[in-house]
């Protein structure tokens, strides 16, 4: 069973291999497909970063690109489908309706969502929140907390 933990990153490949060992023990744990992944952070915390570790893990071998344009990026991986959403662009909740939301969670896939925070009923959503903070120019902290509700 995942416990919160924290760590303390230095630079992209750290951040990336955190997103990595999330998502190996969540595949080791078979509890990948399903999940509602929120991560919050500032702009430049290393949230894309951490996806993009978490999808490679997954089994995707091309790029994993930001979804701040598209709001919506799509990978099929054999372990699940992995749906990573930017939500910094969002002008209305009501728009997750329009990129099919609902779908996506009822489709069993995984779901990494950045930027929850414009969509506050997000949160309840979440299964794990990841939270990234700036310490100084060269370190950030990274929070992983399980959604015990």
């Amino acid at each position: 069973m995942l416990a919160q933990y924290e760590k303390i990153l230095f630079g992209d490949d750290e951040m990336q291999s955190a997103g990595r060992h999330l998502a190996e023990q969540l595949h080791s744990e078979r509890r990948l497909a399903g999940r509602v992944i929120t991560l919050s952070g500032e702009l430049g915390a290393g949230k894309t970063t951490f996806c993009r570790g978490f999808i490679h893990a997954c089994g995707h071998q091309g790029a994993v690109k930001s979804p701040t344009y598209t709001l919506i990026e799509k990978y099929t991986t054999e372990f699940a489908e992995i749906c990573h959403l930017d939500l910094y662009r969002l002008e209305d909740a009501e728009e997750l309706d329009y990129i099919g939301f609902r779908d996506l969670l009822e489709a069993d896939s995984t779901l990494l969502i950045e930027w929850p925070e414009r969509v506050p009923a997000i949160a309840d959503l979440a299964s794990i929140k990841v939270i990234i903070d700036h310490r100084d120019a060269d370190s950030r902290r990274l929070q992983v907390i399980p959604n015990t509700q």
